[in-house]
């Protein structure tokens, strides 16, 4: 089953007199357990494609699929509920609240079904969320006493704690250091390859790319390239290979 299937998306921006197709009649089908990079110069295209394929925006034209889910002309209310239900982010900035615990932050998404899910099972999928990412004892930690990478880990718990069809990562290594980011795509290999969760991974960096096991390239609006990576990176032996030069 595909859980991205999108057809001809084209979207353009109107300003007064003057209008802007940013994506001019894209393809893309992202299978359930895939594992895609997409990369482009600034103004290719990628920026746009993430909003529509995250359910932020909506296209001008062309049929979006997400997970099933005719998603190209539902209303803003809808969209909310779908990215709440099948999308989970993991930004640049990690976006927790400063004041809040790990295991609180992790919990925010499912408080917008606390009717739907009670609170013991909120806290025991939120731990369970922490577990997989490897800080299961760092529940009662603020932000403050993460590290960056660890902080950028309860961001994946968070966005895994809804179970959803796709983990939408824009730019997760960014503010990160050489090393940490490794650790962060090590992460996201255990949880594709483990638990068969489908990433959506947008990157400037060709480096990063590498962790992925299919790399889409956009420029000018369109797809210029979508191939599997030739010479995967993995990341467990690109640690392995950092320990070592460092003894």
């Amino acid at each position: 089953m595909n859980v991205i299937e999108a057809t001809n998306l084209t979207r353009t921006y109107v300003t007064g007199e003057v209008s802007v197709t940013a994506l001019k009649g894209v393809d893309i089908l992202l299978p359930t357990g895939d594992f895609v990079a997409i990369m482009g110069p600034s103004g290719s295209g990628k920026s746009t494609t993430m909003n529509l394929l995250g359910c932020l925006d909506r296209p001008t034209a062309g049929i979006y699929k997400l997970d099933g889910l005719e998603v190209s002309n539902m209303s803003p209310d809808q969209l909310a509920e779908i990215r709440n239900q099948k999308i989970g982010f993991v930004f640049q900035g990690f976006n927790l609240l400063a004041r809040t615990t790990a295991l609180e932050n992790v919990e925010l998404p499912l408080l917008y079904r606390e009717k739907e899910i009670p609170a013991k099972e909120r806290k025991e999928r939120s731990q369970q969320s922490l577990d997989a990412v490897g800080l299961g004892h760092r529940y009662d930690h603020v932000p403050t006493q993460l590290s960056g990478g660890e902080q950028q880990r309860v961001a994946i718990a968070r966005a895994l704690v809804t179970r959803p069809a796709l983990v939408l990562a824009d730019e997760p290594t960014g503010n990160l250091d050489s090393r940490t980011s490794v650790e962060v795509m090590r992460i996201f290999q255990e949880l594709n390859e483990q638990q068969n969760i489908t990433i959506l991974l947008v990157t400037h960096e060709p480096d990063i790319a590498q962790f992925a096991k299919r790399i889409i390239t956009f420029k000018d609006g369109r797809i210029k390239s979508d191939a599997p990576v030739k010479t995967r990176l993995i990341a467990t032996n690109v640690l392995k290979t950092m320990e070592d030069e460092e003894e």
